[in-house]
């Protein structure tokens, strides 16, 4: 499964295009993941969109994480939810839904590492950058906190946060070999291209280190 790049949606930062358009632009990158994350919807029309991703990303052979969401991950048949840290626990969504992948977002080396001992699927760390979707954050890990919060991991991790073409290889240098990305897609002219090229230098930071 090609989860080197994960594309995240937010259709407020999407350049006035939907989350479809921006599923459809994955689709077409190659991303093998995506995650729906929408704000700014009701409850009903966030499950009737990932009703609409499920069908979509099944039909491409893609993973569908749905983000905060637990009974919505479940009720279209997702692969697995994205839990914030001011989400459901960890341990009691895994209670409900032993058989999603569960991420979790931490923000230092102890919530990783509580995170993997909680039963943690992956873990997201950030945000590295500055970032347009997390208003009123003020602190920014930075890319070398990144092997710093790693150490100890023994389940995969994911990299976020003002995540961007020019910045890229700066995460890649520290580790860094899955990359969660919003805008660096959604903001994009050519959504797809975009994807095609980070996917590009993150395989081939894999190949170069083997």
């Amino acid at each position: 499964m090609r989860t080197d790049l994960y594309p995240v949606t937010c259709e407020r930062h999407s350049a006035g295009r939907s989350n479809l358009e921006v599923l459809d632009a994955a689709i077409r990158g190659g991303a093998g993941i995506i995650q729906l994350r929408e704000k700014e919807c009701t409850i009903e029309e966030l499950y009737r969109m990932a009703l609409r991703f499920r069908e979509l990303t099944a039909e491409a052979g893609m993973l569908l994480i749905v983000n905060d969401h637990v009974d919505i991950a479940l009720a279209v048949g997702a692969d697995g939810v994205h839990l914030g840290q001011g989400d459901l626990p960890l341990q009691a969504a895994r209670g409900i839904a032993p058989d999603l992948l569960i991420g979790v977002s931490t923000h230092s080396r102890q919530e990783a590492l509580e995170a993997q001992r909680e039963g943690a699927d992956y873990v997201n760390i950030g945000p590295i950058f500055p970032t347009r979707t997390k208003e009123g954050v003020k602190h920014f890990l930075g890319p070398k906190a990144i092997p710093e919060i790693a150490a100890g991991l023994e389940i995969p991790f994911t990299v976020m946060g003002g995540i961007t073409a020019g910045n890229i290889e700066q995460v890649l240098a520290q580790g860094a070999r899955h990359v969660a990305v919003v805008t660096a897609v959604t903001m994009a002219e050519d959504m797809a291209g975009a994807i095609a090229s980070l996917r590009e230098k993150i395989v081939r930071a894999k190949q170069e280190t083997g």
